[in-house]
């Protein structure tokens, strides 16, 4: 199912829908990484080509987070 979430990036709301998954997902990253996860969709965003969204994007970094920590494990 996916769910509308927002937050506040660089001082202006936006808004992003994902499915749960992806949710919890980020939710894990971001305690992972130590950081806030405010901050982790800050960066991606940051990161994101201008052409993407970011719900898109966020899906993308997920993605890429699981490939590369299956590939360590």
């Amino acid at each position: 199912m996916i769910r509308k979430h927002s937050a506040t990036l660089h001082g202006h709301r936006t808004s992003f829908s994902l499915e749960e998954e992806f949710w919890a997902e980020l939710n894990s990253i971001a305690k992972a990484r130590a950081i806030p996860l405010a901050a982790l969709i800050s960066d991606i965003d940051d990161q994101r080509q201008p052409e993407s969204n970011l719900s898109s994007a966020l899906r993308v970094y997920v993605l890429h987070w699981l490939k590369s920590e299956g590939a360590v494990r």
